[in-house]
Order: C-alpha cells, then sequence, then structure tokens
C-alpha cells in the first residue's frame, strides 16, 4: 500500500504538473537566487532563481516518460523474444538465450552508458538505451514460465487440432505468464527510474534546460555546503520514486504469487 500510494503521488505529479507547479521549469528569479526553503518557494531555488519544486514536478513528468516508454519497449520486445525461445527449443532457443547471455555480461548502467554515448546524448537515445540493457531480463522472465506452460494439456489439445503457433502463443501461453511479467514491468519501472537518473547525472540523458533529476542532482554539487536544499530534494525525489515502484512490484509479486498467499 505505501508503494502504491508513492506511485500514485508521483504519476499525479507527473501528469498534472503544468496545474500543479506554481512556476514554469524555466522561469528565472535572479533577485531570488538560491534562495532557501519560504512561503513562496516551497523548497527554495537554485542557482539561476529557478523554483526547485516547479522543476522537480515538470522533472517528474521527464522521468515517467523516459521510464515507462523504455521498459514498454523492453518489455514488449524481451517477452517476444523469450516467449519465442521457451515455446520453440532447441536452436533457436540456444541463440536467442545467448545472445541475451551476451548483454548479461554487462553492468545495466554501463552497457546504457556505452550506447547512449555511442548514439549521442537525449530522451530518444536514453529510451532505446534503457530498452535495449533491460531487454534480457524480460527474456528470461517470459521463458521459464513458457517452458513450464508449454508443456500443459490445453497446449497440447491446441497443437493437436491444428492450431497455429502464433494463435497458441498469444491465447494460451501469454495469458498464463503475464503475473511474473507484471511484478517485472514494475520492478523495471524503477531500475529504469535510476537508470535515466544516472544517465542524466552523468549530463548524457536529457538536455538542459529541460528538467530531470539527474541533472538537477548533479548541478547541485558545488552548492552543497552553501545551499545544501538544491541536491536535497532532488536526491529525496528519485529516492521516494524508486522506493515506490520498489515497493509495489514487491506488493504485486506476494498477491500474484500463489505459493505466497498460501
Amino acid at each position: 500500500m505505501v508503494g502504491l500510494v508513492l506511485v500514485t503521488l508521483y504519476m499525479v505529479v507527473a501528469l498534472f504538473a503544468d496545474v500543479l507547479a506554481p512556476f514554469t521549469a524555466v522561469e528565472q528569479h535572479p533577485k531570488d537566487r538560491l534562495s532557501p526553503p519560504s512561503k513562496i518557494y516551497w523548497l527554495g531555488t537554485d542557482e539561476f532563481g529557478r523554483d526547485i519544486l516547479s522543476r522537480l514536478m515538470y522533472g517528474a513528468r521527464n522521468s515517467l516518460h523516459v521510464a515507462v516508454l523504455s521498459v514498454a519497449m523492453a518489455c514488449l520486445s524481451g517477452t517476444a523474444l523469450g516467449m519465442i525461445a521457451g515455446y520453440t527449443g532447441g536452436l533457436t532457443d540456444n541463440i536467442i538465450m545467448r545472445v541475451m547471455d551476451l548483454f548479461f555480461a554487462f553492468p545495466a548502467i554501463l552497457l546504457a552508458l556505452s550506447i547512449v554515448t555511442a548514439l549521442g546524448p537525449g530522451t530518444r537515445n536514453t529510451i532505446l538505451a534503457i530498452a535495449l540493457v533491460y531487454m534480457p531480463i524480460f527474456a528470461r522472465v517470459a521463458r521459464g514460465p513458457v517452458l513450464a506452460v508449454k508443456a500443459m494439456e490445453y497446449v497440447d489439445a491446441a497443437q493437436s487440432i491444428g492450431v497455429r503457433h502464433g494463435r497458441i502463443l498469444a491465447r494460451h501461453v501469454l495469458p498464463n505468464i503475464t503475473a511474473p511479467i507484471l511484478v517485472q514491468i514494475s520492478l523495471a519501472l524503477s531500475w529504469a527510474m535510476l537508470t535515466e537518473a544516472g544517465l542524466s547525472f552523468l549530463g548524457l540523458g536529457t538536455i538542459p534546460p529541460a528538467p530531470a533529476w539527474g541533472s538537477m542532482l548533479s548541478d547541485s554539487r558545488r552548492l552543497m555546503e552553501l545551499a545544501p536544499w538544491t541536491a536535497v530534494f532532488p536526491g529525496l525525489a528519485i529516492m521516494f520514486g524508486v522506493l515506490g515502484f520498489n515497493l509495489l512490484g514487491d506488493g504485486l509479486r506476494d498477491v500474484l504469487d500463489p505459493h505466497l498467499r498460501a
């Protein structure tokens, strides 16, 4: 429930940032540079006089945009590959899973960093990099249950009457492997948020002046002694966003896993 509350709050802020934010993300108030939290600027201002609360709200929208699109791409491609590998077996299974193992050989952030460095900074390349990094996880999560489901009697019955393999995968296999995939989606969203923040922190994610939690945290490094609020609040935003999706994923696993319910 705590995870659900945090995720709901995060999504409301991201979707309605235009309405909730007291200022725009790039509006500057030079006379109020590095102002501490006050009645006007609830979380203070940065070195350009921009309202940190407003930038966090707009940054939540950017973070949600990157996380949802990258996880959607990783889920669709990875689940499809995992289903094909598990259902087909043999050489196809070996080829697909060995390619996925190549991705697993690199740390996630290092692989994403390499891809974005090669393609160039920007939101679109960040989404592609995160999707490629987490695609193998969905492939492995999907393949395991498929190996068990394809041995069931109803799959044998469908095959015996000549149902096409694609229809069997869509109507008989996929509905029975959705539980672990849903849990993985929730966990992957938290990882995607953290990876996007890390890339933005290094200057390879969202391009300024567009707000991003990671770049806000990076810009505040030299101001931490003078204006600690410029670092504390972006850091807390990242922490609670990732924590919310992690807790939600744990809760979904407890609800959807029959062994844990027992």
